[in-house]
């Protein structure tokens, strides 16, 4: 892939679920496929989500750069939330990662994650 080539996928008039760029894959945010399922069910189905969309685009999770994850309830979530994150990332592949609370675009949504990933060689 040229240097100056953007890819995009899966775009919409408003965004792209994946973009890559000089062997950066940048993926939109992700949300759980039943929002009205725990935290942790809708961590592991917004993983899930994360994994097939780095697959698509030639990564996988140890390929991870960068992670952003948005939780509805910091303080009641946190903890749930990393004992499924913690599983999901491979040993000694953790990505450099942020998690702030936020205010989710359905209030049935608890968590959304964000990630950035080198392309597999």
């Amino acid at each position: 892939m040229a240097a100056d080539q953007i890819t995009r996928i899966k775009t919409t008039e408003r965004a792209s679920a994946i973009v890559i760029n000089n062997g950066i894959v940048y993926l939109s945010g992700q949300v759980a496929e039943d929002p009205d399922a725990d935290i942790q069910e809708q961590t592991r189905s917004t993983l899930a989500k994360v994994d097939a969309l780095l697959a698509e685009a030639g990564s996988d999770r140890s390929h991870l750069l960068s992670a952003t994850i948005y939780l509805r309830d910091i303080a009641n979530h946190f903890a749930m939330m990393n004992e499924v994150w913690n599983d999901w990332v491979p040993t000694g592949h953790g990505p450099a990662r942020a998690c702030v609370e936020a205010h989710m675009a359905r209030p049935t949504l608890l968590v959304e994650i964000c990630v950035t990933a080198a392309v597999s060689d």
